[in-house]
């Protein structure tokens, strides 16, 4: 196979995110299938590859950029063209479009739909993202009724329903780096997530979504919005609840009313297996045999299908109308 090289702009310091631990965790995991590196592109960082650099090296045909870093994408895309190239979707909403020459692995089904519209000429395949195995429930004693962090948290859920929650239940509200995260969901009775506002402000979608994920692995009751990737998974009324559902109120009373319950999540067996990392290394030995092959075949043949562009709808949208019009004055209907 060839090796692989994840472009990122850096790993650590501004760079560090939800979206760069688990582009990491990709590559970490297609490094027991074949040779994986980081090439960063913005800073340079002892011991990792630098974009430039490696563009100097000879038989580049003998290898595949991973990009993934949404704003980047288009740039990197242009840059890199004569090369192989994948794109590791995550997020999806991003105004740039790609040439069919360059596959798409996304992280959720609402992504990979997204870009199944978008480039329907590009090969396409989804891969999730993991949840590490840490997450799991302890079965220990709980002494947090509500938890939520307050990154990507909308104005609604934390200028509004927490101060309503504080005067009668215990909040604990994250504002800060976890070092244990699985810990502190295992103290947790009900996390709270409500991204769709932060989505929305930056024009993209949430990717993946893991934060609800993992707690639901933990044991915490989950209401969350179902924006984007969090739709794959969460179930409102099987294994989660739909948070800003309609009313302030209303959402006080339901989660009271969960609290009172005592009630561990609904999960079906082998909930967490399509997330684990057995189960995506074998989806992503398969999905990378099958790049490989393209890669090996792509100089073989043209990109000849036509794509989406706006000119080719707007000449299928005046055939369409050219045809009623034909068969009206046909018919007279």
């Amino acid at each position: 196979m060839r090796k692989l090289y994840f472009l990122l702009p850096g790993t650590d310091g501004k760079f560090a995110c939800g979206g760069l631990w688990a582009e990491l965790k990709t590559l970490y995991l297609a490094q027991q299938i074949c040779t994986a590196e980081v090439v960063t592109y913005r800073q340079r960082e002892k011991d990792k590859l630098f974009l430039d650099d490696v563009l100097q090296q000879q038989n580049l045909d003998r290898v595949i950029f991973v990009i993934s870093w949404g704003y980047d994408v288009a740039h990197l895309a242009s840059r890199i063209k004569q090369y192989n190239v994948v794109y590791h979707a995550h997020s999806a909403g991003y105004k740039f479009r790609l040439p069919a020459s360059i596959p798409i692995v996304a992280v959720s089904r609402a992504t990979m739909g997204f870009w199944g519209q978008r480039s329907p000429n590009s090969l396409i395949y989804y891969l999730p993202n993991q949840i590490s195995d840490e997450f799991q429930n302890l079965h220990l004693p709980r002494d947090i009724d509500v938890l939520v962090q307050a990154r990507k948290s909308s104005h609604y859920l934390m200028r509004e329903l927490i101060p309503a929650l504080q005067q009668q239940c215990r909040v604990f509200v994250v504002d800060s780096f976890v070092e244990d995260l699985p810990g502190l969901f295992n103290r947790a009775k009900i996390y709270l997530y409500d991204s769709a506002e932060y989505w929305a402000e930056r024009g993209v979608t949430e990717g993946f979504g893991l934060q609800p994920m993992e707690a639901l692995a933990c044991g915490c009751q989950v209401f969350s919005s179902i924006n984007g990737g969090l739709s794959d998974y969460l179930d409102p009324g099987f294994n989660c609840y739909k948070i800003a559902g309609y009313s302030k109120e209303y959402d006080i009373e339901r989660i009271l009313k969960v609290l009172a319950s005592g009630k561990s999540p609904a999960l079906p067996p082998n909930f967490f297996a399509e997330y684990r990392a057995d189960n995506i290394i074998k989806r992503l030995q398969i999905i990378l045999e099958e790049l490989n092959a393209f890669f090996d075949r792509k100089a073989d043949y043209p990109a000849n299908i036509k794509d989406l562009t706006r000119m080719h709808l707007a000449k299928l949208h005046l055939q369409t109308i050219f045809k009623k019009v034909k068969k009206t004055l046909r018919t007279g209907k």
